[in-house]
């Protein structure tokens, strides 16, 4: 079985979701890092992405779910996946689940659930490292990332830019997250990461394991 993780900035979608991905064997689908991957190849669709790309346009949803088939056909067999930040919107929503069931795939919706006022104190709060790309939260006191790196503030968290990031959750992915009502699976975001952890293990151990 699939999972479609959904949850507002700061729910810690990222750690959250490679958590459930070591436990129950799943791979990421995480479009960013699927565009990443293509780059790396010098197939028609790899190439049809830096095009759009390099012609300063966002990819549109119909060539992200080409990305996605191209994502499902190279998996292993029997290997189930966890959507981490897709889909965004209702059109995406339906595409994906459109492309789940032509390829005869079963899935679940999770949602990390927080407050707006949650979210926007660790999204202030938080610190990126500058190598890794770890983030850590205001109770990490710790100059340097584990790595060693040095740690950063995102240059998109301040609060204006919280705020419309924010709304854009609200306004186009809650009305897709309402698509996946039956059978969601919430899961309490707001305490601390490892009690988050062991919220979601205790919810999806019952059906993945």
């Amino acid at each position: 079985m699939d999972l479609i993780l959904f949850g507002m900035q700061g729910a810690g979608k990222g750690t959250i979701g490679k958590s459930l991905a070591e436990r129950y064997n799943l791979k990421i689908f995480e479009t960013g890092g699927a565009l990443r991957a293509l780059s790396q190849e010098d197939s028609e669709l790899a190439r049809k992405v830096k095009s759009i790309i390099e012609a300063g346009h966002l990819v549109p949803n119909e060539v992200v779910m080409e990305i996605v088939e191209d994502f499902l056909a190279k998996l292993p067999p029997n290997t189930n996946v966890l959507f981490d930040g897709i889909p965004r919107k209702v059109e995406q929503a339906e595409s994906l689940n459109a492309l789940l069931k032509k390829n005869g795939r079963t899935y679940r919706a999770v949602i990390l659930d927080i407050k707006e006022e949650v979210a926007l104190k660790r999204l202030t709060t938080r610190r990126l490292c500058k190598v890794c790309k770890t983030i850590y939260p205001i109770t990490y006191t710790a100059d340097k990332c584990t790595c060693g790196g040095e740690l950063i503030t995102r240059s998109d968290d301040n609060p204006e830019a919280i705020q419309t990031r924010l709304k854009a959750y609200r306004d186009e992915t809650v009305p897709a997250i309402a698509l996946y009502q039956e059978g969601m699976i919430k899961i309490d975001g707001e305490p601390a990461i490892d009690e988050v952890q062991k919220l979601a293990f205790e919810a999806l151990d019952k059906i993945l394991k």
